[in-house]
């Protein structure tokens, strides 16, 4: 019987350690989280210049973390009473909104990568072609925000909360998993098709895109295009870091659903890296902004210049001459800037 299989695991030192541990964690990155992003979506907000499609689809996933980290508290409070208390559609919602902003996220760094393909290696052809993407700026990310919600479906459908007995009968929140064969197949079926077009897809045409950025950049040698890349590569990097191990772990979590004979040792071993590997994924929400800060020198720069101008608001009266003035010299002087380099980017 599948329920005299399960029974006799015992995971209460796993539960003790989520109960500590996740809690925490979560309520450090959804305070850093919020922060970091919300000063990245005021500055992209307030930047006045002409923006890139890169610097658009940087600012979209802001918005995006910015909407994943307010559901951290529920899964704070979740993991310390040790049981879902929020009910079943709020269930859905916190985890289709974590589905929405990793395929939303792969998405968005793979229009990145090819903006920068346009930029580098089209270079002769970039700036026509994207003046016209720009112009369809709103259309495109429409169609990147409809198409990740399309793709996490299946975790909107599947996501149950539900009571589950293994020592006591505790509410749960988590794909729900069914003894029939059908089901299962149905469920591992979609969940292949998400990891399909939501990650797969959208990394081969990364790895393609910055494969033939790099061959181009190193033929360039042009020491300020290799400088403007790093915190393109890196938030690449760090995403992929974040986000793989943990989709790994329930994607193997997935493969062994409808397995019978499975060893308590093992299923605490998935369930510890589940639960390190999700709050790293998590993590990466509060990572964005700390590298546009300290690589992005444009990006620091503005920053920096918004704050200085918010926190002298009150004298602005007395300085609407001089700022205006520094305002035009500054905005002429980057206005040249880009014009002399098209692969500009404010986050360069």
């Amino acid at each position: 019987d599948y329920n005299q299989l399960t029974v006799p695991c015992d995971k209460r030192e796993v539960r003790n350690f989520t109960k500590v541990f996740l809690p925490i964690a979560y309520s450090i990155i959804c305070i850093l989280g919020l922060l970091g992003n919300i000063f990245v979506v005021m500055t992209f907000a307030l930047y006045k210049k002409t923006k890139s499609m890169t610097d658009i689809f940087l600012f979209n996933m802001a918005i995006a973390d910015i909407l994943f980290v307010l559901t951290l508290p529920l899964w704070a409070v979740n993991y310390a009473a040790e049981k879902w208390i929020f009910g079943d559609f709020i269930c859905k919602i916190t985890r289709g909104i974590y589905a929405i902003n990793f395929n939303c996220g792969m998405l968005l760094l793979a229009f990145i990568s090819m903006d920068r393909y346009i930029a580098i290696v089209q270079a002769t052809k970039s700036f026509k072609l994207r003046a016209r993407t720009l112009a369809y700026n709103r259309l495109i990310c429409l169609v990147v925000w409809v198409s990740s919600i399309l793709i996490s479906s299946s975790t909107f459908i599947f996501s149950q909360s539900y009571s589950h007995s293994i020592n006591e009968t505790k509410e749960i929140c988590e794909h729900r998993s069914s003894k029939e064969t059908k089901g299962t197949t149905l469920k591992l079926l979609l969940l292949g098709m998400q990891l399909l077009f939501g990650f797969f897809v959208p990394l081969l045409f990364m790895v393609f895109c910055y494969a033939f950025i790099i061959k181009t950049l190193v033929k360039a040698q042009n020491s300020k295009r290799n400088k403007a890349m790093c915190v393109i590569a890196l938030i690449v990097f760090v995403f992929l870091v974040c986000q793989v191990p943990h989709n790994m772990v329930l994607l193997v979590t997935a493969i062994n659903m409808g397995e019978l004979n499975k060893s308590c040792d093992s299923e605490k071993k998935i369930a510890f890296a589940k639960y390190i590997t999700e709050a790293l994924a998590f993590f990466h929400c509060c990572l964005n902004p700390v590298l546009y800060a300290f690589i992005g020198v444009k990006f620091r720069s503005y920053f920096v210049n918004m704050m200085k101008n918010l926190w002298c608001l009150k004298y602005k009266k007395y300085k609407t001459q001089s700022s205006r003035i520094s305002s035009d010299t500054y905005h002429s002087r980057q206005t040249s800037e880009i014009m002399s380099d098209n692969m500009s980017s404010f986050t360069m």
